[in-house]
């Protein structure tokens, strides 16, 4: 890839309508070589659970697995939920990677724990615009419904344990950078030092969804900040905007660094690709709605889908700002996506019902990029 900008991978590890969960790691390993090969600058996992469509439930265990299956390429999570977890423990299961694969591991935290992304937004969201080189800034959706399931409760009752509690995350990241510098004391003078974990040569990231306290997390530390363009389009600019605004420089990095991430499926032809995504709808209904990510079906299944007009108001920022077509017409979309978001990389997610088509998808984008 010769362009000035990245691309990166972020693989949440799809389980397609007819097959199971091994096979979709089967899958992700193949993936994430060809990726490699394709010149992606990293490949990253992200964290999801009770979701029947899903298989990556565990970025660790499958960094574990990437490492060994490819030799160059940067891995990651995109990103480790540390609303049920401790510093401490984060720290060791990457420790543990890094001590056989040194210098390749980036650890991206993200925020959640039962509030909403950015937190409680103030007033009504915007009306959806375009910005002035035409990016489609949606409006954004009520999800509050999500947090308020009984499918969520029970979520966070079986991921963490009885009465715990989340630590606060601004806290819990400096918890999480004192470990791994080797600088953590309790209050009363007591040190910790990991082993393997403390000294290992990741890059942390942090992971968020508006201008709120991920943003501002990752630029008073001086950390490396991925905006989630392809979940809350909607709240990207702000995202980016508060990060770079709160940003302090550090030893380890001198200027901010913004990942962008997009939904993208590219085919020979913007009618292939359409066909190909025929399913993203449904399946982001699947999540919205509170019951789970669904095993991504076929465009013909996805075709079967009634929808009412509930169900298309909660998924079209999602649906519109999918980028869907040639490798031209994506690529230019990318462009304009970091125009707008100034990004210094972007981070591309593909689901496609079969693994062949997902995997074309990549190798033509890379191919276009790489003329540019």
């Amino acid at each position: 890839m010769t362009n000035r900008t990245p691309l990166a991978v972020l693989d949440l590890v799809p389980i397609s309508t007819g097959s199971n969960a091994a096979e979709a790691l089967h899958n992700s390993m193949d993936l994430a070589r060809q990726a490699e090969q394709l010149g992606y600058t990293r490949y990253w996992f992200a964290e999801h659970h009770l979701n029947p469509g899903v298989a990556g439930t565990s970025p660790a265990v499958v960094l574990a697995l990437t490492a060994g299956a490819t030799s160059t390429i940067r891995i990651g999570s995109g990103a480790v939920q540390m609303g049920h977890r401790t510093a401490l423990s984060t720290v060791e299961e990457f420790g543990l990677i890094d001590a056989l694969y040194p210098g390749r591991l980036d650890l991206g935290l993200g925020r959640s724990g039962g509030k909403p992304p950015g937190g409680a937004p103030s007033g009504p969201p915007p009306e959806a615009h375009r910005t002035g080189n035409g990016l489609l800034i949606p409006k954004r959706p009520s999800l509050a419904h999500l947090f308020k399931s009984p499918r969520f409760a029970m979520q966070k009752k079986l991921l963490q344990l009885p009465e715990a509690k989340s630590q606060d995350y601004t806290e819990q990241v400096a918890d999480v950078l004192a470990l791994l510098r080797g600088t953590y004391r309790t209050a009363d003078g007591v040190e910790a030092h990991i082993v393997p974990g403390e000294g290992a040569d990741l890059q942390v990231w942090i992971l968020g969804s508006s201008g709120g306290e991920s943003a501002q997390v990752a630029g008073a530390n001086g950390l490396r900040f991925a905006a989630n363009y392809h979940v809350s389009p909607a709240t990207v600019l702000e995202a980016a905007d508060g990060y770079r605004e709160a940003f302090v420089a550090r030893d380890e990095l001198a200027q901010p660094y913004v990942s962008v991430s997009a939904d993208v499926v590219v085919a020979d032809t913007e009618a292939t690709a359409r066909e190909l995504a025929a399913g993203y709808g449904a399946w982001v209904r699947s999540i919205r709605t509170g019951a789970g990510a669904i095993q991504f079906p076929t465009p013909g299944q996805a075709r079967e889908y009634t929808w009412t007009d509930e169900d298309r108001a909660l998924v079209t920022d999602r649906v519109d700002t999918q980028f869907t077509g040639s490798p031209k017409q994506v690529a230019d979309q990318l462009e304009q996506l970091q125009e707008a978001t100034h990004a210094d990389e972007l981070i591309i997610t593909t689901i496609t019902h079969d693994h062949a088509d997902r995997v074309r998808s990549y190798r033509l984008l890379a191919e276009e990029w790489s003329r540019r």
